[in-house]
């Protein structure tokens, strides 16, 4: 090697696969056969470049080139010993472990522009990336967690405290802090910040609203009403399928008859994934949600949630049903009518896609406390 030289590297000992996370070391060369690697942290292989380039990757590779040119000044031989020597030691270049690095990584970047990068490239739902990037605003809006170096149990904590304004239920908050403390895991994991700042803060979970899901009588009573505009007949529609079938309006709205269903004897079944949570469920097709099915030749009439939130309100003052009418009832009242009529918990948990079987449990404390009232009605068969 004619001359000395610096450089940036990824994976150096070619362990990383594919897109996989590697180590980037600055490398001094001094001779064919020796060299000086610094650590200067972890990255993806697609991100290497801009990682390479970023401010503080870049002032390492300076204070290496000044460090040469000073040995060459001096007449002193580029080596390892006299640049170590140098670059440990001398007042000039100042070395690297003044700024505020934790193995190499500048914890001054910025902990929301990588929060956002991992948000955008995440394989994930256009909603669920709408409910990240909503929590991504909230740290924006707090504006005193911006750096690495910003989270600490202290901003944590009074970050919790911030949320707690009143505009939030307990359970939305947990919720916000489990989608940060995934990318703070990640951090962790790639040796990117000193420790994890919730394993120092506890984050009450809070209650969640308690389930009020529709009586049979109501359902019936929903299903049977005239309704005078083609709007509010659709919507009516789609949530009678709900209520008949326990699937989630994103999940209806994706259903096709010729792809996810199978038949046994004479009932139909929705063999399907879930959206939202990947989960899969196998659900009957019970009588009055067929009875839909047929009504529209088997292809569902298309909405958007919010105008079939809207239309519910409609129908709920027109008939005059106490519960809050939201699409989202109709795969609670699912729930307890299955229950209600002695399908087995665990089953009831396989037709809604519950990956745990805790979550169904909750609607099995809501048929003991809100329909008990209803004993004789709920044991006999549908009507």
């Amino acid at each position: 090697m004619k001359k000395n030289s610096v450089n940036v590297v990824f994976d150096r000992k070619y362990r990383v696969k594919g897109d996989g996370i590697g180590n980037v070391d600055v490398v001094v060369n001094f001779s064919r056969t020796e060299r000086k690697y610094i650590p200067v942290g972890k990255c993806k292989r697609s991100d290497f470049t801009e990682f390479a380039q970023s401010a503080n990757v870049r002032s390492i590779v300076k204070n290496c080139e000044k460090v040469l040119s000073a040995l060459s000044v001096l007449g002193l031989d580029a080596t390892v010993s006299n640049f170590n020597d140098y670059y440990n030691n001398g007042d000039e270049p100042e070395s690297p472990k003044s700024n505020n690095l934790y193995k190499g990584v500048d914890q001054n970047q910025s902990f929301l522009d990588y929060m956002e990068k991992q948000i955008n490239n995440e394989s994930v739902a256009a909603g669920t990336r709408r409910h990240k990037l909503v929590v991504l605003d909230s740290l924006k809006a707090y504006k005193k967690i911006t750096t690495f170096a910003d989270l600490t149990a202290k901003n944590i904590f009074d970050y919790d405290q911030w949320l707690h304004n009143g505009e939030r239920t307990d359970v939305t908050i947990k919720g916000y802090h489990k989608k940060i403390h995934k990318y703070v895991l990640q951090l962790c994991k790639c040796d990117m910040i000193p420790s994890d700042p919730y394993n120092q803060v506890t984050i009450k979970p809070g209650k969640s609203k308690e389930r009020d899901p529709l009586l049979e009588e109501q359902m019936v009573l929903i299903r049977k009403a005239p309704m005078q505009k083609k709007m509010l007949e659709h919507a009516r529609d789609l949530f009678v399928f709900s209520c008949y079938t326990g699937m989630a309006y994103c999940d209806v709205m994706a259903f096709d008859f010729k792809t996810m269903t199978v038949k046994s004897g004479d009932m139909y079944y929705v063999d399907g994934s879930r959206i939202k949570t990947k989960g899969n469920f196998f659900t009957p097709i019970l009588a009055p949600a067929m009875d839909v099915l047929k009504k529209y030749d088997f292809k569902l009439p298309h909405m958007s949630n919010v105008k079939v939130n809207f239309s519910l309100k409609f129908i709920r003052s027109q008939l005059g049903i106490r519960q809050n009418l939201t699409f989202h009832v109709a795969r609670h009242s699912f729930a307890t009518l299955a229950l209600s009529h002695g399908i087995p918990i665990e089953s009831v948990a396989k037709m809604l896609g519950h990956k745990n079987i805790r979550t169904t449990q909750i609607y099995a404390k809501v048929l003991r406390t809100t329909l008990t009232k209803n004993s004789d009605k709920l044991a006999s068969e549908i009507m």
